[in-house]
Parts: C-alpha cells; sequence; structure tokens
C-alpha cells in the first residue's frame, strides 16, 4: 500500500512538474484523454445545454406516438464525424443539424471552452453544413513553437502561430500589401525580422526602407537589392520603383498572349501567368518606420513628401500585378499624417495590429475589419510582446504571436542566402555595400530573375 501511494504521489509531482515546463508533454500524457473522457461521455447532454439543438424530425415524432412510449422524441444535435488529436489539442468535424449554422456554433464556443474544460475553441467552416472545432489544451502562445509542417507555395511565408494552433502564413498572391501597427515594445520590429527570415531563402527580391538611418535593416544588407536610410534616399529608390514598374508593365503588355490564335489558357494579366524565363522576379518592399515618410520639418521638405506619398499610393494600387508588394510598418497611421494616408491606408489589404497605446491606432488598422478585433488588440499585455491581432477586408481576425528571434539570427540567415539576391539594374544604385556574394546578371530578356 505504501509503495501504490509513493508511486500515486511520484506521478502527480511528475504531471505538476512536466505542466509547467513542457505543457505539450502534460498534453499528450494527461490532458488529451481526460478531454476525450469528458467530450465522449458529455456530448449530447453538452450541446443541449449550449442550445446546439434543433426539433426532432416529424417521422421521429410520429414513431414515437405510434409506439405508445411516454419519453418524447429528443431533440437533434450536431453528429460527430471525428476527432483528430493534435500536439497541442484536438479538432472535432461535426455534421450540423438541419436548421443550425456556423454562426449558432461561433456564439457558443466560449460555453463548450467551460463544459469540456479546454484552454481554447475556435470553429472554422469546412463547407456547407460541416464545421470543425479547433481546441486547444493550453496557452499556446505563451512560448511559441512553429509547427513542423508549415504550408509553402512561391511567395507564401510562415511568420508567425495562431491562437488555434495553426500557422499565420503572409502570402503575397492572396493578400499583396499589409499594415503592421504597434507601439514601442510591442513586438513590431521582431514581425518583420521574421518575415525576412522567411522570405530570404525564397526567389523575392528584398527592399528596405528604413529612415531611422538603418538600424533595423542594416543587418540585412547581403539579401537586400536595394536599402534607402534618410528620407532623400527613399525619395529616389520609389521612384526607381515606379520606373522599375512601369518596365514590367510594358513587359507583361509584350507577353501577356492576346494575340489571335493563343490559347485561352496562355491569357494573363499578372506577371505569373508568364513563362518562368519571362518572369520578374517578385520584390517585397520592406517600410520600417511610414511616418518617417510623411513628416517634414519645413517647407522646403513638402515636395518631396508630396511625390513620396504619391509614388506609394501608385505601387499600392498598380504593382500587384508586375509582382511588387508593400509591407508597411508604423506606431500609428492615420489622416493625421497628412494628405494620401488614407488612401495608402486603403490599399492596405492585410491588417496586423500589436499592442496600441490607444484605442485610435487600433482602429486605424482594424477598424474596418471587426470592432471584436479593435477591442483584443487593445487588450494585449504589456508583457505579451510579439502578440498582435491579424485581420483582412473579409472580417476575419486572429490573434498571432511571432517567435523570439534575435537580429542577429536573422543577419545569419540573410548572410547564408546572401547569394540568393537578385541583381535588379534600376535599383543598383541603393544596393547596400556587403561583403555577400555577388549574384549573377540576368539577361536583358528576364531583366530581373535571380
Amino acid at each position: 500500500m505504501t509503495e501504490l501511494l509513493l508511486c500515486i504521489g511520484a506521478l502527480v509531482v511528475f504531471a505538476l512538474i512536466v505542466r509547467v515546463k513542457a505543457p505539450a508533454v502534460y498534453w499528450v500524457l494527461f490532458g488529451l484523454p481526460a478531454a476525450l473522457y469528458r467530450i465522449l461521455s458529455s456530448y449530447r447532454p453538452t450541446m443541449e445545454a449550449c442550445e446546439l439543438t434543433v426539433a426532432p424530425p416529424w417521422w421521429k415524432v410520429f414513431a414515437k406516438k405510434l409506439s405508445a412510449g411516454e419519453q418524447q422524441a429528443r431533440p437533434g444535435v450536431p453528429k460527430l464525424r471525428g476527432i483528430r488529436p493534435t500536439r497541442t489539442g484536438l479538432v472535432i468535424r461535426l455534421r450540423l443539424a438541419a436548421g443550425l449554422a456556423p454562426e449558432d456554433v461561433v456564439k457558443s464556443a466560449e460555453r463548450l471552452r467551460h463544459a469540456w474544460a479546454v484552454y481554447s475553441v475556435h470553429v472554422a467552416e469546412i463547407k456547407p453544413g460541416v464545421v470543425d472545432l479547433r481546441m486547444t489544451g493550453f496557452d499556446i502562445l505563451d512560448h511559441v513553437r512553429m509547427p513542423r509542417r508549415l504550408p509553402t507555395g512561391p511567395l507564401s511565408v510562415t511568420v508567425a502561430l495562431r491562437e488555434d494552433g495553426r500557422p499565420f502564413v503572409r502570402d503575397y498572391q492572396d493578400i499583396p500589401h499589409a499594415l503592421t501597427l504597434g507601439a514601442n515594445k510591442s513586438g513590431k520590429s521582431m514581425y518583420q525580422r521574421c518575415l525576412i527570415q522567411a522570405l530570404a531563402p525564397l526567389e523575392v527580391a528584398l527592399v528596405g526602407i528604413d529612415c531611422k538611418r538603418g538600424v533595423e535593416q542594416t543587418a540585412f544588407s547581403p539579401r537586400l537589392s536595394a536599402l534607402a536610410i534618410t528620407p532623400d534616399q527613399a525619395d529616389a529608390l520609389l521612384d526607381a520603383l515606379v520606373e522599375e514598374m512601369e518596365e514590367r508593365f510594358d513587359l507583361l503588355c509584350l507577353h501577356q498572349g492576346i494575340a489571335p490564335g493563343t490559347p485561352l489558357e496562355d491569357i494573363t494579366s499578372d506577371i505569373w501567368g508568364l513563362p518562368k524565363k519571362l518572369r520578374p522576379v517578385p520584390i517585397v518592399v520592406l517600410i520600417d518606420e511610414i511616418a518617417e515618410l510623411f513628416l517634414i520639418t519645413s517647407k522646403a521638405d513638402t515636395a518631396r513628401r508630396d511625390r513620396m506619398v504619391t509614388q506609394l499610393v501608385r505601387l499600392a494600387q498598380l504593382a500587384r500585378a508586375v509582382g511588387i508588394y508593400l509591407e508597411v510598418c508604423g506606431q500609428r497611421f492615420g489622416s493625421e499624417l497628412g494628405k494620401g494616408a488614407t488612401a495608402l491606408r486603403a490599399q492596405l489589404t492585410g491588417r496586423v495590429v500589436h499592442r496600441c497605446n490607444d484605442k485610435q491606432t487600433a482602429d486605424m488598422g482594424l477598424g474596418d475589419v471587426s470592432e471584436l478585433a479593435v477591442f483584443a488588440a487593445t487588450s494585449i499585455a504589456h508583457e505579451r510582446a510579439g502578440t498582435a491581432i491579424a485581420g483582412d477586408s473579409s472580417g476575419g481576425w486572429s490573434r498571432i504571436r511571432t517567435p523570439k528571434t534575435s537580429l542577429g539570427q536573422v543577419a545569419a540567415v540573410c548572410h547564408k542566402f546572401g547569394h540568393l539576391t537578385p541583381h535588379i539594374p534600376a535599383l543598383d544604385p541603393f544596393r547596400p555595400r556587403t561583403e555577400a556574394p555577388v549574384p549573377v546578371t540576368v539577361p536583358m530578356g528576364a531583366p530581373s530573375t535571380s
């Protein structure tokens, strides 16, 4: 008996230690079996208590009456179609009863979380009538560990982890331009580092605009095709990007395949439909602090500011088709910056808002996405640096967090893949000095392939 008590005590101590030090291990060993028991043993009563029921079909009611039974037909509940455990939680697939909608399940997600004692419940619609309940057994954003299997694509990168356990993917073909906001020490720079680290191994040109004398982006010089560290350099660089955009449009018009006899599937309106040997390399423009391009210290700077803003708006409106994408970062970004600010913001579809010091900043980034997203952005704790709210124009949003990444780590990755830096003639004057290997100049037929 004593030995049994000692074993139980040792198991309890082990569980408590693992729960703190390795929550994923604790979930697999203890949390998952307990959660499965709670769900399977109380599924129907929980659905009924959470009001996820519909009236029973007429034939069941009629059959009960014919059988002369005193028990009435039970209401219909979503049918359990499968349970898939994960290393951070589990996924339950439900077939909704006729009369229920995914919105009904979303409204009951908080009740389900408490009923089944899991950390969070998120609802995802798979197809009409079928939803997934993605549950997490612990706070996976406390110590971010990226999934081993990450989505891949020609221009999609994984930057952060969502609170439901899925990776947050930045796909430039889906959302070409994005705005990232956040106060000092909120994790905004960490987000940009993770983005550059993920983009470095891809066939893409990176262009940096860091008007803080390059303190954030100079370390990434081996992988940058161009870098501007002052407003004057940024002005000239934006002019060069617009010229590159116009040349790419000429190339696209020449080879888009609208000549008579061209197969319909070969006609294209963007560079991704061109043959690979002719397709220009995509360009991602990373602007570290957008306010530095708007603010002026004298009237003499007004013309330069207006010209830069005009070029930025042109790039945001037109450049997607020719593979030039904007990543704009800032602490605040609204009409108070000056003429053209709201016009530019309207073109930045992707929104990532870190901790904000005021509600107005959250409104700038997420006000046109969801009021709930605005509230979530203003509720991020100071000690949760790197946590952000990601949303888009569809109204969907989620809480994400980037893994802790040092400047040196990203600099090492940029140096490792420095040989992939494409040579774009229009950006040569802005190429930062580096000891990285010099890439091969591309031929005239494909002016910007790597």
